[in-house]
């Protein structure tokens, strides 16, 4: 689907937030602040547990394929199971999804949450899942890698190599993901309607900030896209445009 085709919001009003965040950066604690301010529904780790439900396998297993494509664990388990003999009837044998099964299943408990919601949804890929509807506010949490060491050593209790490696394995994780799915990347700021710094602005800050990115945004649902951008409303500049000339490149 082209920008051309993009779907026009049904009402006047933002039916969903999506966070992609580094991880680190406190994105998913601005995002539980942001549903609670709001009183809107948070779609996160639930998502991963009504995954689990729908696909009839448990939450660990679901968790394995949580924001990863392929994870190494599942691709084992996967071949184990095409090698290892038939197991006894008295050993229940729980089959896990592939990724693209994981994918489709992530994908409809999404819409089906937006569907019955106004929703703060983090991560799994919902900037793209979403792209194409005008009613959906889409932001990006960053933070430099030596905040986001410093976060994950303070929450998660881990020494600074063990922080460091968590933050390399979980971007990398998310990050195959998006691409394998959308071809797309994280950090790619053309996927967000705003990318916030959580080394500027504090996670109390960032909160007031979408706040107000919600309220923007949801003054131009009706506009039509030809009528915004940086130039909408701004008259030429003077001139004419023949009056600029390339210059010659002083490498030829």
């Amino acid at each position: 689907m082209g920008k051309s085709d993009e779907v026009l919001a049904e009402s006047d009003h933002i039916r969903a937030v999506t966070i992609s965040r580094e991880y680190g950066s406190g994105g998913g604690e601005i995002a539980a602040r942001l549903a609670q301010v709001l009183a809107w529904r948070l779609v996160d780790h639930e998502a991963v547990v009504q995954v689990a439900r729908e696909l009839g396998i448990s939450v660990t297993d679901a968790e394995a394929q949580d924001e990863h494509m392929d994870s190494l664990g599942i691709r084992l388990l996967n071949g184990l199971s095409l090698i290892q003999p038939p197991m006894s009837s008295a050993i229940p044998f729980v089959s896990l999804p592939d990724a693209q099964m994981y994918h489709e299943a992530l994908r409809s408990v999404i819409l089906q949450a937006l569907s019955d919601d106004q929703v703060v949804i983090v991560g799994r890929g919902s900037q793209m899942l979403l792209q194409q509807r005008r009613d959906i506010l889409h932001i990006r949490v960053v933070a430099p890698l030596e905040s986001r060491i410093a976060y994950v050593m303070q929450r998660e209790r881990l020494s600074r190599e063990n922080a460091q490696a968590r933050l390399h394995y979980k971007d990398n994780g998310r990050d195959r993901y998006l691409h394998m799915q959308y071809h797309q990347h994280p950090p790619d700021p053309l996927l967000y309607d705003l990318v916030i710094n959580t080394a500027i602005l504090s996670l109390d800050d960032s909160v007031e900030l979408i706040r107000t990115a919600l309220a923007q945004k949801k003054r131009h649902l009706r506009v039509p896209s030809a009528n915004l951008g940086p130039g909408a409303g701004l008259p030429p500049y003077p001139g004419r445009s023949e009056d600029f000339t390339v210059p010659p490149d002083p490498a030829k």
